[in-house]
Formats: structure tokens, sequence, C-alpha cells
């Protein structure tokens, strides 16, 4: 899950009687049981793709060994058409029994995580307890694809719409979507698609149907520099960035939809007895809101102008003026999938189905992009419990019953949205 976002407070989702009665009667048609069956069977072989797909170092930008991996893995478990697009993307196909060529339903999880090249990613082991950097974002996430695609092998389903079964590279951090954004590209801006899954996290009751959108810059203030005593009276850099971060703090923004900012990093000056020539702030601002998020960019810009204006109008530019520079280091597309949508009532049923109380929030994860282009999507946990994600000793747990009974449920959720005669509107 992208960045650390925390997600929304979650809302309680009530089953409505037709979605409950669809699951209900494909879980409890023979196929269904053959297939939950299958998971519980092959779960040895779901820890050890795990296992073996975390102890491949995969920062963002640099997946390319474990999506060979991944690959590989895909075509064992019998997918065709695999391939590997041009930004690193592993696609494969599983036909379903409807026409060729109609919009398939996507089915993704993200090969990159957090942690930079270096990272010791070695899975340690205490019983059913698994703890390695990014165990559970994302690589439960991968296996949890190759287990649903044998499941339905074995069981002997074929969904009417095709699945596309995805690992996407760059979703986290300054990978900014880049391997969704180009899936999405790849396949008209989303008209090529029916229906998207992100599975990403854990909770099975869970099921993110906000994207929140977020705009991250990387500001670099620049002066004229000079000696700490004999340059006193210049313009400083540094005096601009502080003013900019105070004034960005006092701006009001809405708690519905909710909309936040953090000054995150700073950096920059060369010695503590020299006026900087150059200092930085990075800076992340959220929103569930597209517009909201847009208000509060300008808003931003302007903070920043005004700041440099300050400093020029207050100190000295004999031997020159403080200027700002914005980079954009982040743009996440804000959006929702209504909570009417087919795909968010089969999910929350499915969960229901399985004993859990499903929830809708909202969060940063690959379903952004789908949810920006109006393409019905949600995000959900591929099961089991853990903890500490985005942290070196992340952990997962992998005793089987809780295990096999989270992964049914995004089993049974897929199934029950591909086998709908329409997934979404023509556009």
């Amino acid at each position: 899950m992208s960045a650390g976002c925390w997600p929304a407070a979650a809302v309680a989702q009530p089953v409505d009687a037709a979605s409950r009665a669809t699951v209900e009667r494909i879980r409890a048609a023979p196929a269904f049981r053959r297939a939950e069956a299958a998971l519980a069977d092959g779960h040895d072989r779901f820890v050890r793709d795990i296992i073996q797909l975390t102890e491949i170092p995969a920062p963002p930008f640099g997946e390319q060994r474990r999506g060979e991996a991944f690959r590989a893995l895909m075509v064992e478990a019998g997918l065709t058409d695999v391939t590997v697009d041009s930004v690193g993307n592993v696609i494969g196909l599983r036909r379903g029994s409807g026409p060729a060529g109609r919009p398939p339903v996507v089915v993704s999880a993200h090969l990159d995580t957090v942690f930079p090249e270096g990272t010791d990613v070695r899975v340690r082991r205490e019983g059913t307890r698994l703890s390695a950097p990014g165990i559970g974002d994302d690589s439960r996430g991968l296996a949890a694809l190759l287990a649903y695609v044998r499941a339905l092998d074995a069981a002997g389903i074929r969904t009417r719409r095709d699945l596309l079964i995805v690992g996407t590279v760059s979703e986290e951090g300054r990978g900014d979507l880049r391997g969704v954004r180009q899936l999405f590209a790849d396949r008209r801006d989303g008209r090529g698609i029916a229906a998207f899954f992100s599975v990403d996290g854990l909770s099975p009751a869970r099921i993110t149907r906000g994207g929140v959108g977020s705009k991250r810059y990387r500001v670099l203030f620049r002066g004229p520099g000079g000696h700490s005593y004999g340059a006193f009276g210049l313009v400083n850099p540094a005096a601009a960035m502080a003013r900019a971060i105070t004034d960005l703090y006092a701006l009001p923004v809405p708690q519905q939809p909710r909309t936040t900012f953090s000054a995150s990093v700073v950096g920059g000056g060369t010695s503590v007895n020299a006026i900087p020539s150059e200092v930085f702030v990075e800076v992340d601002m959220r929103s569930e809101d597209a517009t909201a998020l847009a208000r509060l960019d300008e808003a931003f810009r302007g903070v920043v102008e005004r700041a440099v204006a300050v400093e020029n109008e207050s100190r000295s530019t004999r031997e020159g003026r403080v200027t700002a520079t914005l980079e954009a280091i982040g743009d996440r597309p804000a959006g929702e999938t209504p909570a009417t949508s087919p795909i968010v009532r089969l999910s929350a049923a499915a969960s229901a189905a399985a004993g859990y109380a499903p929830t809708l929030d909202a969060s940063s994860t690959d379903a952004n992009m789908a949810m920006s282009l109006g393409v019905p999507a949600v995000t959900i946990g591929s099961g089991g419990t853990g903890g500490r994600a985005h942290a070196l000793d992340e952990w997962i747990d992998v005793a089987p019953e809780e295990s096999v009974r989270g992964l049914a449920v995004g089993l049974l959720a897929i199934v029950a949205v591909a086998d709908q005669p329409d997934s979404r509107p023509r556009r």
C-alpha cells in the first residue's frame, strides 16, 4: 500500500439482499467448494511463493528481478499470453467463457516495496509468523494472485469475463503509480477494462473504494549566499522556506472531504557560518476529493510565491534575489467507486459471507488510477493477519485456517464480479 498512506476512517457497509444472494449462490456451488479446498491444499505452496518473492529486492524502479520470477510463476500457474510491458508490469491472461476481446476484469498486486536497494529482505520464520520488509505489502498479494489462478483451474471454474492478472511496478513512493498508469494508458485510458481489483493489504473486511489523491513537491529555494557575519543582512532562502512552511500550516483545509498536508523533509546549506545559497523542503498534500486537492495545491503555490516576495522585501538583494522552484515528485489522482457499484456490493457480500464485518474506506493504492478514470475498482486484502507495514520488522501470520479463510473472500469477490453480465456502463 503506497507511501504509507494511512486509510481514512472506515465506515460499516451493510450488505444488500441481491448481492448476498449472488455470492451465496456462487459460494454454495460444488465448483467453488472445490476452489476453496484447492486454496487449502495449496497453502504450503502459497507460503513458499510469498517467501521466494519477498527475498528478491524490489525497490521502485528496481523490480526487474522480482518481475522475472513472478513471470515464471505465472507461466507455471497456467496463465496464457504472459508478457512484460514497456515499464516492467508482468501481465497474464486467464480466458473466460465469454467472447474473446471483451474488456477483462483486472486483478493486480504490486511488485515493488518501499525499501531501498541493499535492505536485508531475508524472511525470518517463527512458527506461522513470517517477518521481512515488504512481506505483507505486497508479496502476500502477489502470491494470492497465483493461488487464485491455481484454485480456479483445480475447480474447473471459468468466469464469464477474462481475468487479466497483473504484477505492477512502482506503486510505492516516488514510483507514483507508474506501472498502473501504463497499464491503463495501453488500454485506452481504461475503456478496455471492465473492473479492477488491487490486492494490497491483509484484512478481508476492509474494502477500499476511495482513492486518496496526492500532490508532492520538492521546493528549492535559492539565494546569493554569503558569510554569516560579513554578509549579514542579505536575503536568506532558509528564511523564505521557513515562512512558506509556517504559512502552509496556517492554511484552512476541510475535514470532509478529508484533506491534509505535511512538510516532511528539509535540507540544504553548507556550513553553520554561511548563509545558505540553496535549501529545500519536500511537501506532501492529500485529499479524498480531486477539487479539494486542486484548491490546496493552488493555495500552496501562492504560499511559496508570497514567502519569496516577503523575503526579498525584508532584506538586501544587492547580491541577488531569493527564488523558488517547485519540482513535482508525486501526483496521484483522487477518485472513488460509488458504494452502490456492483464491485463494492459484491466484495462486501463476499466478506460478510465468510463471517467478517465489511467496512469501506479510502486510501492510496493502484486502484486510484482506475477510480480516477471511472473504472469500477476496489482494493481488497489477501487475508491473514500481520503488522508493521513499511517497517523493517513487517510481519504476517500464515496460520492456515485464517489465511485460507481470508484468501477465499478475495476469490469469491473476483468470481462474482467477473461473472456479471456487464461490470460497467459503456462510455
